[in-house]
């Protein structure tokens, strides 16, 4: 199918039903590759026309032309590199078939593989996210992307099953149908990955009277943030809104799978193309648009107002202009909310920082205000956000070996029962017992054992425990990948951060005299290097601070953090 410029003619790559089962059959003797999280929400506004022009995967002109100039091969704007990672093996021949499937081995498609070419992660960091800091969360991911990239012509088998919100489940041909039926010229879609409140409420509202248009709420309910208010919470929020505070003949609310790269001002330009893709001419935009916040010294990756200017200037090409976000502030006196600029300096006004709803309200057990969201919300809200104290978290160790890991983090755990709180703990040692066994000493193998100590942690961290994690972690980037499967706000690092030296004396299992004379290969501190932090939460002293002296400050530090209750 010939596929039009943006808002035009739709690319579906779904397979005929008459083929599916030919596929299916095919599909069951070729090699699989088993796609991840991020590359299923990809095929699936791939198959679906949401990314359009794009009709599969990028080759390597389309991606070297987006990296440089934001744009595919063909000339068209495209600002985010859509690639499939894999990682070398006999499988991938050119002109050779392939099977691709989910995590649960179910079978999505298969592709003929007709480019294979390498990344430049590097390169991609730079121009896209514009920093190598590993605090991004997906500068920290790439490292475990495969060293591949593959394309080719691709036949959809099935788009992946969703059995949530299934009425709310529309691709870009069934949202602008609807759309069209509410008989307006102008849509105006707003790009969440939040809950709302009456500040975005009122933005919305404003947004859609002044198109005299239609209201495409659209969040993101594949990939965002780690850490972020699950997808099932925020769209019952949603839900409510738009069924009671909104005028039925001027809203739509459907759901984007969309797995967000967080790139600030590229990621707004590749939002402005999906959305027009899904009938919307206006894109309300914000301040640090698609940010994931700030990088490991505390600063903004992005600069506030980036993401608007840059769709600004593309706004005639994409054919979608842009609605900028307003500071509101409410005005009590008179119970309704103003733009910044048009209220005085001797007018009473309220507003609640994000920070201020965490830590005041979600994480206290309060609800939020009236004024400030909705009482529906509110409850929603509470039902998922427990008090702090009843929330989750993970202290993570890391330091060199026999630095005072596993100690500090014993005497923490008795600490922290007394408190009353519960505690898993995963030891480097007893995970490689268990979890980890088998795996060897490998920059490879290391890693995966971090990542798999990071991902047992998130679990039980989103089940409302506290997790004490105790291993060497050498490498910066495995340890911001813990951080970003954790949530930022759920990680505490402590950096055991003790001599070389001191460590070899007080080793007992004579490991680093057996790395000395060469008998161990690989060790860490001896001849493979151990990585800092650069900005842990906790650093250790404990040549001069005795093991209770420094898990009193680790308790001290989480009592100040609301993860324990002070008696």
């Amino acid at each position: 199918m010939l596929i039009s410029p943006y808002g035009g003619t739709l690319v579906n790559l779904v397979a005929p039903a008459e083929e599916l089962d030919k596929l299916r059959d095919k599909a069951g003797r070729l090699a699989s590759v088993q796609l991840s999280e991020r590359s299923v929400c990809d095929l699936e506004l791939l198959a679906s026309g949401g990314f359009a022009p794009l009709d599969r995967f990028m080759g390597k002109e389309d991606y070297r032309r987006v990296l440089d100039d934001m744009r595919l091969a063909s000339g068209r704007l495209f600002s985010i590199p859509i690639t499939l990672p894999v990682d070398p093996g006999p499988e991938m021949r050119l002109d050779r078939e392939i099977a691709l499937r989910d995590a649960h081995n179910e079978l999505l498609g298969v592709m003929m593989i007709e480019e294979i070419y390498e990344s430049d992660p590097d390169e991609e960091m730079v121009k896209v996210f514009g920093t190598r800091d590993l605090r991004h969360p997906l500068v920290a991911e790439m490292h475990r992307w495969g060293k591949l990239n593959i394309s080719g012509r691709l036949r959809v088998v099935q788009l992946p099953r969703h059995y949530d919100f299934q009425d709310l489940r529309l691709n870009p041909t069934e949202t602008r149908a609807r759309l069209e039926k509410f008989g307006h010229n102008n849509v105006v879609a707003f790009q969440t990955r939040n809950p709302l409140h009456r500040v975005h409420e009122e933005l919305t509202k404003r947004a859609t009277k002044e198109v005299d248009g239609v209201l495409l709420l659209h969040p993101v309910v594949g990939m965002t943030k780690p850490g972020d208010v699950d997808h099932y919470t925020r769209v019952r929020t949603y839900r409510t809104l738009a069924e009671r505070y909104y005028a039925p003949d001027r809203i739509l609310l459907a759901l984007l799978p969309l797995a967000m790269r967080l790139a600030g001002p590229r990621e707004a330009l590749w939002h402005a193309v999906i959305r027009r893709n899904h009938g919307a001419n206006h894109l309300i935009i914000g301040r640090d648009h698609a940010s994931p916040g700030v990088d490991s010294t505390g600063k903004p990756f992005y600069g506030p107002y980036d993401a608007q200017e840059l769709v600004e200037r593309h706004r005639e090409e994409v054919g979608i202009g842009v609605v900028p976000f307003s500071e509101l502030v409410y005005l009590p006196d008179e119970d309704r909310y103003e733009e910044i600029s048009r209220v005085s300096a001797s007018t009473r006004t309220a507003s609640i920082s994000g920070t201020q709803v965490r830590e005041e309200f979600l994480n206290s057990g309060r609800l939020l205000p009236d004024w400030f969201t909705r009482r529906e919300v509110a409850e929603i809200l509470a039902e998922t956000y427990p008090p702090r104290h009843r929330q989750g978290a993970c202290i993570w160790f890391t330091g060199l070996s026999s630095a005072g890991k596993s100690t500090t983090a014993d005497v923490l755990t008795v600490l922290l029962l007394e408190q009353g709180r519960q505690v898993t703990i995963l030891d480097g040692d007893i995970v490689r017992t268990h979890l980890s066994k088998g795996l060897g000493f490998s920059k490879e193998d290391r890693d995966t054992n971090i990542r798999r100590i990071g991902f047992v942690a998130a679990e039980i961290v989103r089940h409302g425990g506290l997790v004490i994690c105790a291993a060497v972690s050498p490498y910066r980037g495995t340890r911001n990948d813990a951080r970003n499967m954790v949530g930022e706000d759920r990680f505490v690092e402590v950096y055991v951060n003790t001599p070389l030296g001191v460590c070899e004396q007080r080793d007992a299992k004579g490991f680093y005299a057996k790395a000395r004379r060469g008998e161990i290969k690989g060790f860490t501190g001896i001849d493979d290097p151990y990585e800092p932090p650069d900005n842990p939460e906790i650093t250790l002293d404990t040549v001069t601070h005795t093991p209770e002296e420094n898990a009193r400050l680790i308790l001290n530090y989480l009592v100040r953090e609301g993860f324990v209750k002070e008696l």
